[in-house]
């Protein structure tokens, strides 16, 4: 059986059929244009090869088969040929009916109410600077197209901590952002810097959830725990942590990285530690320490409204920068990467379809079977 290589060329549209050690016989009639299938062309490819070139009316997804053919050995290639067209329809309609849906980011600013956290020199509270940089981080992140933004607080309220990360569960959010301005007893301390929980604390949270399991909701990705044996139950909230962790050091890089492009940070790396509020098992956390408000110069820069507005930038920056590098499934920033991806395999298609119209030109085919 010989074999034989089948590839599209579009503008206009033909299937170029190429048989190697075959010959187009003598006194061989194309068929008559019918379907999508415009005419027939036949000549030679190579020094012993045959080329078959199907004209076609409209862009068609070929599907070939191989059957023996009578008793002498010999064997038929059958070309069907499905028209594109009805197929583009419905996956464009799919995806219609398919909106892309908004990242949630939630964002808790730290401290509240009777908790007014760290003070500075001037006399400002944690509290109050927390509010207004997580203010303007909201505003920013639902101008943006594909994201949506949610206050744990947004008025001068104390919630306890636990609340604070329940709160961004009961949301489904893709990321926890918990905001605060840090103080050192040495009022030279500065600089910003981002943490995540650090194992010891995704190993006390654990503990308490598989304490707890017959009281527990789901986990955000809808895994149930309440009905599972000890065992499998810690291996299924082990799995949850471990992706939840790799994803939190992720995002705290990127803002990290974006704080350090406007100002100061006090560590040149991602921190660790016990934080309660990052101990959510199934959303990515972490926690930004703005500034130092102990430092008089850090807590005169958190009392300016522009200067916080570029902490919200940045933080905005390297958390869009994560899931621009990360797309959650579902969401536009995945839509956004599917359509990319489609782009540059188009074009690398059309390079190819290009190339293979130029080897087409170069064999010369002829539009009727050789006499010879």
């Amino acid at each position: 059986m010989a074999d034989y290589k089948l590839f599209e060329i579009a503008n206009p549209d033909r299937l170029v059929i190429d048989v190697s050690d075959a010959a187009i016989a003598r006194g061989f009639v194309a068929p008559a244009a019918t379907g999508v299938l415009k005419g027939v062309r036949t000549g030679r490819h190579g020094k012993d090869g045959a080329r078959i070139v199907l004209d076609l009316s409209a862009a068609a997804r070929p599907k070939t088969s191989v059957q023996a053919y009578g008793k002498s050995g010999a064997y038929r290639l059958i070309v069907d040929l499905y028209t594109k067209e009805r197929a583009s329809a419905v996956k464009s309609m799919a995806a219609l009916a398919a909106k892309p849906r908004d990242v949630v980011v939630a964002i808790d600013a730290g401290h509240g109410g009777v908790d007014p956290g760290a003070t500075g020199a001037g006399g400002t509270h944690e509290k109050d600077i927390t509010l207004a940089v997580a203010r303007d981080l909201a505003k920013l992140i639902d101008k943006q197209s594909g994201m949506h933004a949610v206050l744990t607080r947004d008025s001068d309220t104390f919630i306890p901590l636990q609340e604070r990360y329940q709160k961004a569960r009961e949301a489904k959010a893709d990321l926890f952002v918990s905001i605060h301005a840090d103080a050192y007893a040495s009022g030279d301390a500065r600089g910003s810097s981002v943490w995540v929980l650090s194992p010891r604390g995704a190993t006390n949270e654990a503990a308490r959830w598989l304490a707890d399991r017959e009281n527990r909701a789901d986990l955000v990705g809808g895994v149930k725990l309440e009905d599972k044996d000890n065992t499998l139950a810690a291996v299924l909230l082990d799995l949850s942590q471990g992706a939840t962790a790799e994803a939190s050091d992720a995002v705290a890089k990127r803002v990290l990285q974006a704080l350090a492009k406007i100002g100061p940070t006090h560590r040149g790396f991602v921190e660790k530690a016990n934080f309660v509020v990052l101990r959510s098992p199934d959303v990515p956390s972490i926690l930004v320490e703005t500034a130092f408000i102990s430092n008089p110069s850090e807590e005169k820069r958190l009392k300016n409204p522009a200067q916080r507005q570029k902490l919200a930038t940045a933080i905005l920056d390297g958390v869009r920068g994560y899931f621009e590098a990360t797309p959650p499934p579902g969401s536009l920033f995945a839509a956004n990467a599917r359509r990319d991806k489609l782009r540059n395999v188009a074009r690398r298609d059309k390079a190819q379809s290009d190339s293979d119209a130029a080897d087409l030109a170069d064999d010369t085919v002829a539009s009727r079977s050789p006499k010879s």
